[in-house]
């Protein structure tokens, strides 16, 4: 009965259109890392250490894709020598430690919303590490490269007036009176805190996409040599986890910070681990491959929606006006970075065509080949496979 049941769940799974999967796929993504960004916080408002917090979040990271990159990448996994493990050590020192710090640090300054905003810059923080590492050429004489260069303007201007201007509230959500017995102090603590700093709060989440960005670039050559993705992850993910463990036991010396002190703390580290490091990362290794990285990528400001919702009713979270203004201009330039990228490969694309078009025999001159402005990819397939 078991098995029959599975059978017809499957064959519903089945019969539904791949178009509809992935957007159904990608809108539980965009929910799933929203609730992070809020469980994050709440995490923060009930004390948990900023530094233990990633330690055990890499952890159960870990334990989630050791199974799967050491059986499914068996014959592709390259040998292990010295200087890969010197890059796997240098990717996990921007990619997770300098990523994660800065993103917990901003978040305690700010709120979920605004750093869930400012993400959306990376793919144009991306873009301009890129040009100046020469990695990707700049045409301004064609619309794709304009496009990408004034998106890449709008998120630098959308991300300096959220850090320099934080502007009159304009919407203060009612607190709604907590009815909570003493037997569960888990989540008496997740009002918004104050009294922090605004601007420092979002230097830090620039360096968080800053260093997202540097992941980004300097995973692409190390994947050329080392075609495994799943297990340059992991083993990032182990140096990462090294690395947290080494700053913590130096700078956290309360031993009760590595102690859970309440069901509440207790899921909060599970749901980064499990759901946004685990569940989350296969679904979007999924829709990438099905949809590609563009459409995955253009789904990005619909998680700001899901948190600023989120975040107001379980955090009271205010909205400010910098804030609104910033996020626009943000969204605005991620959209422009992403339309010159498709019409760039829409370009490619008919340069192959013309290219395999022109007969052998024919004036060779008449058909010069078009460079692209691309000599590495700029987003390679998992540029979003970690959130944060």
């Amino acid at each position: 009965m078991a098995d029959a049941g599975s059978t017809s769940a499957k064959r519903m799974w089945c019969s539904i259109p791949e178009r509809l999967q992935l957007h159904g796929a990608m809108l539980a993504l965009q929910f799933g890392y929203a609730g992070f960004h809020v469980v994050s916080r709440a995490a923060l408002n009930m004390g948990i250490s900023k530094l233990v917090f990633p330690v055990y979040r890499n952890i159960i990271a870990l334990l989630l894709l050791l199974p799967f990159a050491y059986f499914l990448e068996k014959k592709e996994r390259p040998a292990i020598t010295l200087n890969f493990l010197v890059q796997f050590f240098l990717l996990a020192l921007v990619g997770i430690t300098a990523n994660q710090g800065f993103y917990l640090l901003g978040l305690d300054n700010t709120s979920p919303t605004f750093a869930s905003a400012i993400q959306n810059s990376v793919p144009a923080i991306t873009f301009l590490m890129a040009a100046l590492l020469r990695i990707e050429k700049v045409r301004l004489d064609r619309k794709d490269g304009i496009g990408k260069v004034i998106g890449t303007i709008c998120c630098v201007a959308g991300a300096t007036v959220i850090t320099l201007y934080k502007g009159p509230a304009i919407y203060s959500p009612k607190p709604v009176p907590l009815q909570i017995s003493t037997s569960t102090p888990a989540f008496v603590s997740l009002g918004d805190a104050n009294g922090k700093n605004w601007t420092l709060g979002c230097i830090y989440l620039i360096g968080h996409c800053l260093s997202w960005s540097g992941w980004l670039v300097l995973q692409a050559p190390v994947l050329k040599k080392y075609p495994a993705r799943l297990s340059v992850t992991s083993y990032t993910c182990f140096f990462g986890l090294l690395q947290f463990v080494v700053i913590a036991l130096i700078c956290e010396r309360d031993p009760q910070s590595w102690i859970f002190h309440s069901g509440g703390e207790l899921f909060t580290i599970l749901y980064a681990g499990v759901v946004a490091s685990g569940i989350a990362f296969a679904v979007q290794i999924w829709c990438i491959d099905r949809g590609g990285p563009v459409f995955v990528a253009v789904y990005q400001p619909v998680q700001t929606l899901v948190v600023a919702i989120m975040a107001s009713f379980a955090l009271g979270e205010e909205f400010y006006l910098g804030g609104i203004i910033g996020a626009v201009l943000i969204i605005l330039g991620l959209y422009l970075v992403l339309w010159g990228k498709s019409e760039e490969r829409k370009f490619i694309a008919l340069e192959k065509v013309a290219i395999q078009s022109t007969p052998e025999h024919g004036n060779n001159r008449t058909t010069s080949p078009i460079k692209s402005s691309l000599s590495q990819p700029l987003l390679p397939p998992s540029s979003s496979s970690e959130n944060v």
